[in-house]
């Protein structure tokens, strides 16, 4: 079926969207944790960046688009940022994340109001 790769483009993009931002959300709560919270506070958020990352992965299994690969570039350098202790930095990779998954949601969106399917 030619309609499965927009369609699961679109689903993994809405997934991807809400997990970019549970994780930039939760690095802004960081910023009022004291010791030892804030260790624990990292740890998660380590955690729900790798199931993002997961999440990625998958869409670029599915889907085979080379704009995932830009995605999950932007999301490995906010986990080095996060990983080396100046995870407040990492922000703007996710900003930056969540904007190309935007593009790839809308681009999926638009192919499938086109062909009729929203």
């Amino acid at each position: 079926m030619k309609h499965n790769k927009p369609i699961m483009a679109f689903c993994q993009s809405e997934k991807i969207k809400s997990g970019i931002i549970w994780v930039s959300q939760s690095l802004q709560l960081l910023a009022g944790l004291h010791e030892p919270e804030r260790g624990g506070g990292e740890r998660m958020v380590k955690v729900l960046l790798e199931m993002v990352l997961s999440e990625v992965n998958l869409a670029e299994t599915l889907v085979g688009a080379k704009e995932w690969e830009a995605v999950r570039g932007h999301l490995e350098r906010a986990a080095v940022m996060i990983n080396s202790g100046v995870a407040p930095e990492s922000l703007h990779h996710l900003t930056q994340a969540l904007s190309q998954v935007t593009n790839i949601g809308q681009r999926s969106m638009m192919q499938l109001k086109t062909e009729g399917l929203l």
